[in-house]
């Protein structure tokens, strides 16, 4: 088991280089999370959500994505109400009282069950907490860190940020609040993201030793990675270390983003800067804006239209800009957005921006499944595959195009999943995971590159799992440096 101190103390990247660790020490090794609130999410092969992480670890692991690494995600969508998913499939939608009041009972035996099942087929599960084990007004109700651990008996690593500031005093606050048995269980300390001298922190850490009776496993240093954070708070203020850039990508910063795991392999261009462009900023003229996607697309919305970035949308695609539309952001590029049955939002209708003809309708029923298709833009005949998660159905309106003198086409094989229109400046899709691919994102780049009149980069090149897959390895590569898990690992395997 793996918890930390605070939020963002790098759980899930300690669980995601431990996943791949064990994995080359022989074992055959699953992640797992209880709980996790996020809304960056993954479909399963079977069509089951979970979060990007826990499908991240298992990719860390050799292993495949299943809802059994996470049975409760929960997809905060404003108005302090989150959408419940169990088991990979929605199971209501609540507000946290009500929650821990009608889902906790349910929530534990899909939490215990999980585990016996992964706990059959695996030698080793590792499990990742959320938040803090030391809430000592939620630990009544905590589905995710030390019930498991006890319920596990399961050795326990606290991992606690150094770069935040007072790290000794959140490792031994946290271990004075946690009861007699749950202390019992943490076999080991780690400090994560150290910059400096470790020779300067070492005294601390011989005195952190001799008052826990604890030893601390490991310090690691700080990893300037691309692993997708959780929630969009690693969005914020992020500086760009990208100097020679050729094309310059807005992506529109909204208040439910979603799924921004979407444009890792944008961000791994070199030749690419990707900026998040908040809704009450300037948009300016990059060479592609991108709309992506939400959990409440129509609140979303309404944000656009009162911060005026709505109306600089619309000015950017008339000046001649390029505007790609990723799920929610595909929706918002309609005519209108219908919510009848109120499942995002009070508003039953709300005029999108007027861009594509479409209008969508969201419905109760939800869209999760994997796609592989084949590309009809921007280059004929090249294979993609992603994933769908909505609950909006999309509609093409004849007589808006027609009124419009635009030809739309569609953009895959499967013409329900994106359009795009006959200048290739205005594109919408459904497809989750689509810059994946490295062919068709190559493709796409070159479409704004011919604009600015830049030479073509090479289009027969591999996905981005083989990027991922090089991060994953110099993650765990750095971890193990820094790392020893004899005290709390099975001698033999």
């Amino acid at each position: 088991m793996v918890v930390g101190t605070t939020s963002h103390a790098g759980k899930s990247s300690l669980v995601t280089a431990l996943c791949r660790l064990l994995w080359r020490k022989g074992w055959y090794v699953t992640p797992f999370k209880g709980q996790n609130m996020a809304l960056n999410s993954y479909v399963t092969a079977t069509g089951g959500e979970i979060g990007y992480a826990q499908a991240l670890q298992a990719w860390s692991a050799k292993t495949i994505p299943r809802v059994e690494m996470n049975p409760i995600l929960l997809k905060p969508q404003g108005n302090m109400t989150s959408q419940v998913i169990m088991k990979g499939q929605i199971a209501g939608v609540t507000n946290a009282k009500e929650y821990y009041r009608d889902y906790f009972e349910t929530g534990w035996e899909a939490i215990t069950e999980s585990l016996d099942i992964l706990g059959q087929e695996f030698d080793l599960v590792v499990c990742e907490g959320a938040g803090s084990p030391a809430e000592i007004n939620l630990k009544h109700r905590d589905l995710t860190n030390m019930r498991v651990a006890k319920h596990l008996n399961a050795p326990t690593i606290l991992v606690a940020d150094i770069e935040r500031g007072g790290v000794f005093a959140h490792i031994v606050g946290t271990l004075a609040l946690l009861d007699p048995h749950e202390r019992s269980l943490i076999k080991g300390i780690v400090i994560n993201k150290f910059r400096g001298d470790k020779t300067i922190l070492d005294p601390g850490i011989e005195w952190l030793e001799d008052y826990t009776k604890i030893p601390v496993l490991g310090v690691i240093p700080w990893f300037d990675s691309a692993l997708p954070s959780e929630d969009s708070l690693g969005l914020l203020d992020l500086p760009s270390r990208k100097k020679d850039y050729q094309l310059k990508i807005s992506i529109i910063k909204l208040p439910h983003i979603s799924n921004f795991t979407d444009f890792d392999p944008l961000e791994a261009e070199e030749s690419v800067l990707i900026e998040y462009v908040q809704p009450h900023q300037t948009l300016g003229y990059p060479d592609a804006v991108i709309i992506p996607g939400t959990k409440t697309t129509i609140a979303d919305l309404i944000v656009l239209e009162k911060s005026g970035m709505k109306a600089q949308i619309r000015e950017y695609m008339q000046s001649g800009g390029t505007i790609l539309g990723i799920c929610g952001g595909f929706q918002m590029l309609g005519n209108e957005i219908l919510d009848p049955h109120r499942l995002e939002s009070l508003e039953k209708s709300c005029e999108g921006l007027n861009l594509l003809p479409i209008t969508t309708t969201l419905k109760p029923e939800k869209i999760t499944r994997q796609r592989e298709v084949a590309a009809n833009y921007p280059q004929k005949g090249l294979p993609v595959d992603g994933y769908e998660i909505h609950q909006g159905y999309t509609e093409i309106i004849p007589h808006l195009s027609k009124q419009r003198k635009i030809r739309y086409f569609p953009l895959f094989s499967d013409a329900t999943l994106g359009l795009v229109d006959e200048t290739q400046s205005l594109w919408g899709c459904y497809l989750h995971g689509v810059f994946d691919n490295g062919s068709w994102r190559r493709a796409w780049l070159n479409n704004l590159r011919q604009k600015r009149g830049l030479s073509s980069l090479p289009t027969g090149i591999s996905n981005y799992r083989q990027q991922r897959e090089e991060l994953l390895d110099s993650l765990a590569d750095l971890v193990e440096t820094h790392l020893n898990l004899d005290p709390i690992l099975p001698i033999n395997n």
